[in-house]
């Protein structure tokens, strides 16, 4: 009867009769009207008054319709029953809004307006938050509203703009007063005619090639035990595209197809490109050239990450080079459809950060303790001697207090075994060739505060570091977390030469080692290719179990580096699955 653009909010300027009747059939709880029985009937049930009242706020929003418009009364909770019914008779009274014109009847004289709790009037001195009860009734004039206090609601409701066949489409929703997991969601294609065609009640769906040049649509409706709230239709703003084929990590995800038994953990750690650095100009024209530039474009890459990151089942993700708005409005609803829940940690004077997910069957959060390097260094007593040391080379100083380098510390907990716990460590340290010497610092930082977290706050917790460290094995950095010694004379020092050259001994409170050795490299990109990211582990708490391969040079150069059509990031994902000792 009605086409695909039919939009029930859009019915304010039909007469009532015929609004409440189309708002019935196309309600997610549809009436067939019987032989004989009468609209008048339907017509007589009570409408809906919503209210929304929360005890740590003010104020309380009571929604409903009146005189053909649809009202939203902001009152103080505290205020007395008497003075919104007095409100509620004179907007009823005044008739739905129109310009003034000598034609129009006179307003009429307010209704009586009463609210019942079983039966039984409320006293008028009541404040607002005691006398609107679930199931009350309001009466204004001869019309009965029912009281809906708290009903579940979707207060974020959005789907990706362009879909790709073949990826997961993962809507972004917030729900208040229910659960997600309780929501019914049902998704629909678009089909000839301007009609839709149901393809299924799941949270996440994934478009076929079938799917290509239709929208996609989205009915949410939201519920709480016996409750339901409003029904939302969402629609993707474009059809679906083609996907690009095979890509870089299609191979990898056939080692992990299950999610790992409860003595694993599957671990991921990925720089996945910033968004803010992919759409510079130096990035499409100096960096990547080789890269279509619909494939640096956000929603394609987010639309591949997504697909990759759900494919490796992992339980703890590390993330680096992660937009605030990527955290919020992909990943988080994306990952959060398939078990992991995520914390954030933004660098200071940046728009990106670090994120940790982790799988909540499994884990579950007791302490986050996440540093900027800089300010712990010149703040935190435990580092007083290596401060010391280094403020006597003026430039050296100066270069490691400007960078805004974080450290994301979380400490995880088994949801089966509570004895069992891990300190999760995340870190991206300083991009620059010549910045070896800093990235010494920094991790002799990084370091000294782990050791706090393992040893003072939670005594004899593991240590799992992992991120883009910028640092070949060669290097010192990689020496010092895995051989635990720094001398005064590793050429590292030495890395911007005299001006800041500051020769340190430093030693690590850990032996750790990379969980998924040595590859080739990890990261791909038209001048340099080599290994800057890792996974490191104690060896006495945890063991290897499998290192997921990486992809193939083939696949890798097939498009000349990374980023391409094909992989989302000029990096690559580590993936290994550990046990524990």
């Amino acid at each position: 009867m009605f086409t695909a653009g039919f939009r029930p909010d859009r019915l304010h300027g039909l007469g009532p009769m015929y609004r409440y009747f189309l708002s019935l059939i196309t309600s997610s709880s549809l009436r067939v009207l019987r032989p004989g029985r009468s609209l008048h009937r339907f017509h007589g049930e009570m409408e809906r008054a919503v209210v929304r009242c929360v005890p740590s706020e003010a104020r309380m929003t009571l929604s409903l319709e009146l005189s053909g418009a649809q009202r939203h009364m902001q009152r103080e909770q505290a205020e007395p029953l008497g003075r919104l019914l007095a409100r509620i008779a004179h907007n009823a009274a005044k008739g739905p809004k129109s310009k003034k014109s000598k034609t129009n009847p006179p307003e009429e004289s307010e209704p009586a307006v009463r609210l019942y709790h079983n039966g039984e009037p409320v006293a008028e001195d009541a404040p607002n938050a005691d006398a609107w009860q679930d199931g009350a009734v309001l009466h204004v004039g001869q019309r009965k509203y029912l009281v809906d206090r708290n009903p579940p609601t979707l207060t974020v409701a959005e789907l990706p703009a362009s879909p790709l066949a073949g990826f997961p489409v993962c809507p972004k929703l917030q729900v208040e007063f229910g659960d997600l997991r309780d929501c019914l969601l049902h998704w629909y294609r678009e089909s000839a005619g301007d009609g839709w065609t149901e393809a299924g009640g799941q949270r996440v769906f994934t478009p076929s090639n079938a799917d290509i040049g239709h929208k996609l649509k989205l009915r949410c409706t939201p519920v709480r035990g016996a409750k339901r709230g409003e029904v939302r239709e969402l629609v993707t703003a474009g059809t679906v595209e083609a996907g690009p084929g095979a890509c870089t990590f299609d191979q990898r995800h056939l080692y992990t197809g299950r999610v790992t038994g409860e003595r694993a953990l599957r671990v991921v750690s990925y720089n996945i490109l910033a968004d803010v650095y992919a759409q510079t100009e130096l990035s499409k024209t100096v960096l990547y050239p080789y890269c279509a530039p619909y494939a640096l474009q956000i929603d394609y890459r987010q639309s591949l990450i997504k697909k990759e990151l759900s494919g490796y089942n992992a339980d703890i993700i590390c993330l680096q080079e992660v937009d605030k708005a990527v955290f919020a409005d992909s990943l988080c609803p994306a990952l959060d459809a398939f078990g992991l829940n995520g914390v954030f940690r933004m660098k200071e004077r940046q728009h990106e950060g670090l994120a940790t997910f982790f799988r909540t069957s499994k884990l579950e959060l007791i302490g986050r303790y996440d540093v900027t390097l800089s300010d712990a260094l010149t703040s935190e007593s435990r580092h007083a001697e290596l401060w010391r040391k280094m403020s006597a080379n003026e430039a050296l100083r100066d270069k490691v207090t400007q960078r805004s380098t974080a450290l994301q510390v979380t400490v995880l907990q088994s949801v089966k075994d509570p004895s069992r716990k891990l300190c999760v460590a995340n870190t991206h340290l300083y991009w620059h060739p010549k910045g070896s010497h800093v990235r010494l610092i920094q991790m002799a930082v990084a370091l000294q505060h782990l050791q706090w977290v393992t040893s003072e706050v939670h005594p004899g917790t593991p240590l799992l570091l992992s991120g883009d460290l910028n640092s070949p094995p060669s290097s010192g950095v990689f020496q010092l977390i895995t051989r635990g010694h720094i001398p005064e004379d590793h050429s590292d020092w030495a890395s911007e030469g005299p001006d800041e050259l500051c020769p340190l001994e430093v030693t690590s409170p850990f032996q750790l080692a990379s969980a998924c050795g040595e590859p080739a490299y990890t990261n791909y990109v038209g001048g340099f290719h080599g290994c800057l990211d890792y996974i490191l582990v104690e060896p006495s708490a945890l063991q290897v179990e499998q290192v997921i391969p990486m992809p193939s040079h083939q696949d890798i150069t097939t498009y000349q580096a990374l980023p391409s059509v094909s992989h989302p990031s000029d990096h690559i994902a580590l993936v290994c699955d550990l046990v524990w000792q």
